[in-house]
């Protein structure tokens, strides 16, 4: 056979004589063998992540190779490979080249198109993180959100309509009918957990009743949180006339409605009415503030340009008990449990800082695990724990519901199974001591039916600061964070844990609450509903005006499993 080599008259022609291997020099075999030793440790490795493939969404359009340089791979010899120093792939491939998001990237319509999406990466790729979901919103609203948005965009901050509104609260009046444009500003109080919830309750109370939802930012939300709406900002200015009265607003202050009308200076049949009404919804607020959830009250509220909320309750159990917003509900929510599901989806955006901690964490220790299960663990009792009751509690509650496989105590090793399953557990607490416990004992045993549990915890604060925007900042993101799991386990009386399950359409295992520091027996109970708890709800029947259990007046509004006076929504 002719020898193949380059010809430079004939550059594409190219002629090839095999080497005689006879007159291969001993070195070169040599060489040849340390190569293919060298290469065996890789092409094992190689051949082991091919066979094992991922099976959520995300890693089955990802590379399996992709931003893999934690943990390394113990290779044969002793060495840790990783694989970027393989680089296999030649450059590192985006994600977003492997997932076709045109379909749903706005949620099946609940978001808006036309945002810079290099401004809030997070409105956008939070499908690409998350196994398809079932829930859609309705077409009634999706096309209520759209007029909403043009509502706002016409009457939000620095238009016409909104300094002329402003001119009035400035006058010390109000007067009906002088302004086009009706408001409810929403002031930034208590945790993190309870802002988000009563956030999504203020802005559903704007949709029901056609009013533009501006927020008082408070120290943190710009830094948590992107814009929702295209265009104009939600953003209360930081010149409002009242805005140095939000932190003073309290259950006994006189310009709140409860009081108002407790001192009877206020009615219905007034001509003139103050310049804004102040609603004390907070946990604390009394018989009188409760009357906002009556339709007499919203009447008269309603001639209000503008109110003034504040509150730590996530409310809309209570809405659904008023007829003159049943209708509206049933419409916009035909499936009652995932009012929370579709507003936290809509309203709550992680900022770009956030969102980098969020994928960062969920690439490096979930996004390869067949399945993820959050564990979150919230106590209440005095002292920072961790408790041996709520280690057995935790451990009682996932081998129980087989969340998590038993250990085999008895043996150190067991045989390896051929496709064992990998199972990335994220635990969240302000302290580690739980985290560690479970760590321990997936590290310690094998489990029984061979499958590999790694425990992960991103933080342990040991208490709440919510006053500190980086606090708030990794609160944000692990709620997110358990919102991507495939299952969900949450501490009961705990807000953090309802904003988790509601942003993931989870209907999560509860941890009962304990009683003089004993593991509750049964430990946990399944949700009926991914909806949160409303744990301050009024007991009164607006019209024959005495009390009444408000957990009974309609069946799809019912006592929640973690607090038995507690009100939450269910679909049936």
């Amino acid at each position: 056979m002719a020898e193949r080599k380059y010809n430079h008259n004939q550059s594409h022609v190219n002629v090839w004589r095999p080497c005689d291997p006879r007159k291969r020099s001993g070195l070169e075999t040599m060489r040849s063998s340390k190569t293919l030793l060298l290469a065996l440790p890789f092409l094992i490795m190689l051949t082991f992540l091919l066979r094992h493939k991922p099976t959520d969404r995300f890693t089955d359009a990802t590379p399996f190779f992709n931003n893999l340089t934690t943990p390394p791979l113990l290779g044969m010899y002793g060495f840790y490979y990783s694989m970027s120093e393989f680089n296999i792939f030649g450059s590192e491939v985006d994600v977003l080249q492997h997932v076709d998001i045109a379909e749903d990237k706005l949620l099946g319509g609940l978001l808006a198109d036309g945002f810079d999406e290099q401004s809030c990466l997070s409105r956008y790729q939070w499908i690409l993180y998350r196994k398809a979901l079932p829930y859609k919103p309705s077409p009634y609203l999706v096309s209520k959100l759209r007029k909403y948005e043009d509502l706002h965009k016409r009457c939000g901050p620095n238009t016409p309509s909104y300094n002329k509104a402003v001119e009035q609260l400035k006058s010390g009046s109000n007067v009906v009918g002088t302004t086009d444009c009706k408001y409810v500003v929403w002031v930034w109080y208590s945790g993190l957990g309870n802002r988000i919830l009563s956030l999504a309750s203020v802005f559903l109370y704007a949709l029901l009743t056609e009013r533009v939802l501006l927020v008082d930012r408070g120290n943190d939300m710009a830094s948590l949180f992107c814009e929702p709406f295209p265009e104009r900002s939600w953003f209360l200015p930081m010149n409002f006339p009242i805005a140095k009265k939000f932190s003073s607003f309290d259950q006994k202050s006189a310009e709140s409605y409860g009081n108002l009308l407790k001192n009877y200076m206020i009615k219905a049949s007034m001509g003139s009415l103050p310049s804004y009404m102040y609603l004390h919804l907070v946990h604390d607020y009394d018989d009188h503030d409760k009357l906002f959830f009556c339709d007499d009250d919203q009447a008269l509220l309603k001639r209000f340009t503008w109110l003034v909320v504040k509150t730590d309750n996530y409310f809309v159990p209570s809405l659904f008990l008023m007829p003159s917003f049943e209708d509206e509900l049933k419409k916009l929510f035909p499936n009652k449990e995932t009012i929370f599901h579709h507003l936290g989806r809509y309203l709550f955006h992680p900022s770009n800082h956030v969102w980098g901690i969020i994928t960062r964490y969920y690439k490096a220790y979930l996004a390869r695990a067949d399945e993820r299960v959050g564990i979150q663990v919230r106590i209440f009792d005095k002292g920072p724990g961790p408790y041996q009751y709520v280690k057995d509690q935790i451990s009682a509650c996932t081998i129980g519901e087989k969340l998590l496989p038993e250990v085999d105590t008895r043996r150190l090793a067991v045989n390896p199974s051929k496709n064992p399953k990998v199972k990335a557990v994220l635990m969240t607490s302000l302290v580690y001591g739980y985290y560690e416990n479970m760590k321990n004992i997936y590290w310690e045993h094998p489990t029984v039916t061979g499958d590999i549990i790694g425990v992960h915890q991103p933080s342990h604060e040991e208490q709440q600061r919510s006053e500190k925007p980086l606090h708030n900042m990794k609160a944000l993101a692990e709620m997110y964070l358990l919102s991507l799991t495939d299952v969900l386990v949450t501490s009961a009386w705990s807000t953090f844990g309802y904003v988790a399950q509601g942003l993931g359409g989870l209907k999560p295992w509860i941890l009962y609450k304990s009683e003089n520091q004993t593991t509750p027996n049964p430990p946990c109970q399944r949700a009926m509903s991914m909806e949160p708890c409303f744990h301050a709800p009024p007991f009164y029947d607006c019209k024959a005006k005495e009390g009444i259990d408000t957990g009974k007046v309609v069946p799809h509004v019912r006592h929640c499993e973690d607090i038995r006076w507690g009100l939450k929504v269910v679909d049936r």
